[in-house]
């Protein structure tokens, strides 16, 4: 009797042996995806990780960078998960991609009663309209050619998280920025500097800027077996949907209506 229940608990702790080591998950202040409060850290992903972890068998591991280094030590390997991401062929080289959500940046401005803008090409022959924009996003191929060709025109102001962004467009230091709406809805309620100021803003989609997966990137540093742990544990969470209910508790309806949708 004690054998055969010994074999049980053998096979019952190999069933949720998890990850190897510790997860490592840098990640910045993102919207509601994620939120930084001193040492704390929590929002959509970090509560996904901490909620999968602990039916996994991962411990993860979040330590806060800026966004423009969050990416680099994923592409280094010194990161093991990339959250928020969108998928992008570049970041396709370092890690696999699991889609959790559909998005799509937007061009929002202070809504002023200016004439609206169409497509990228009316956005570049708008020339007295400046533009800013967070260092380390990346919405795809277009969007990064739209990034130089602002650049060259020398109308582009690259910041280093989405409340400095915020704080250009309420200062009237820059007229546009491009992301997506919950980043900067969050980053608003985050921060008193700029309360109030989501209800004068307005989105425009154009079609250089389509709808695209986001979700987290696993790196292919990590061990085979760690990396399919994680793989099957977020799979499993992207088809029950969380990180749609997670986006839900955090935002008013017509912020997500445009920009934000399931798997």
């Amino acid at each position: 009797m004690k054998l055969a229940l010994l074999f049980a608990a053998l096979i019952a702790q190999n069933a949720v042996a998890g990850c190897s080591r510790e997860i490592s998950v840098p990640v910045s202040a993102n919207g509601a995806s994620v939120m930084i409060d001193g040492l704390t850290v929590k929002g959509i992903y970090p509560d996904l990780l901490r909620a999968i972890g602990s039916k996994a068998g991962c411990q993860f591991a979040f330590t806060v960078v800026p966004r423009a280094r969050q990416v680099a030590m994923f592409n280094a390997g010194t990161a093991d998960v990339l959250v928020p991401a969108s998928r992008t062929p570049a970041r396709d080289k370092f890690g696999t991609f699991m889609p959790m959500i559909n998005h799509r940046a937007m061009l929002i401005s202070v809504n002023n009663g200016r004439a609206p803008i169409t497509s990228a090409q009316d956005l570049l022959a708008r020339k007295e309209l400046r533009v800013a924009v967070v260092r380390g996003f990346d919405y795809g191929e277009a969007y990064s050619a739209l990034i130089e060709e602002l650049q060259k025109q020398g109308r582009l102001f690259v910041q280093v998280d989405v409340i400095a962004v915020a704080r250009l467009l309420q200062a009237g230091s820059a007229d546009v920025t491009i992301m997506g709406p919950t980043l900067l809805a969050g980053a608003i309620r985050r921060d008193p500097r700029v309360h109030g100021m989501q209800e004068k803003l307005k989105a425009e989609a154009i079609p250089e800027l389509p709808w695209h997966q986001s979700g987290a990137y696993i790196s292919n540093a990590l061990k085979p077996e760690d990396q399919a742990t994680i793989r099957d544990a977020l799979d499993k969470a992207g088809k029950t949907n969380q990180i749609m209910e997670g986006y839900l508790r955090y935002f008013r309806a017509d912020v997500l209506n445009d920009s934000v949708r399931p798997r």
